[in-house]
Order: structure tokens, then C-alpha cells, then sequence
């Protein structure tokens, strides 16, 4: 069995072996569900394409070609891996 201890603060980390078997990464939301046996699950909270579908979009902005993105991610990469 897995078990995390809370903090004065009601806070909790969550072990990496569960982060690892759900896929969780920081940033990531997560929600927690009582159930009538007075038992916790928790689950990641996952988008839907439609709650971000156009989030991107900026009106007057010009669609940059795959080339172009391309070639962006290749320098964040390099810069990043300086």
C-alpha cells in the first residue's frame, strides 16, 4: 500500500510511483471524489479538445506554415539544451 502523510497546511505530495501510473506532471490538476464508503479517489483531470479548441487563435495574425513551426521548435530546443 501507498500512503503520504498531510501537513500542517492540509496539503499532500502525491508519491511518484502514483504520479508515474496516472501520468501526472507538475501543473497538472487532479480531482478527488468521496464516495458513500467515505473513501478518496483521485483522478487527473484531463481537457477536452473542445475546451481548447481555438485558444491559440489571435484575430489579424498571420497562420505560420509547418516549416515555420518547425524551425521555431528547433531553436527553443537548441536554446535549451545549451
Amino acid at each position: 500500500m501507498i500512503s503520504a502523510t498531510i501537513t500542517t497546511k492540509g496539503q499532500i505530495t502525491i508519491p511518484k510511483s502514483v504520479r508515474d501510473s496516472l501520468m501526472l506532471q507538475a501543473g497538472d490538476k487532479v480531482e478527488f471524489i468521496v464516495t458513500e464508503k467515505k473513501e478518496a479517489l483521485i483522478r487527473p483531470i484531463s481537457k477536452k479538445v473542445d475546451d481548447v479548441f481555438g485558444i491559440l487563435h489571435k484575430p489579424g495574425r498571420k497562420a505560420a506554415t509547418v516549416d515555420e513551426m518547425n524551425a521555431k521548435i528547433r531553436e527553443r530546443i537548441k536554446d535549451r539544451y545549451k
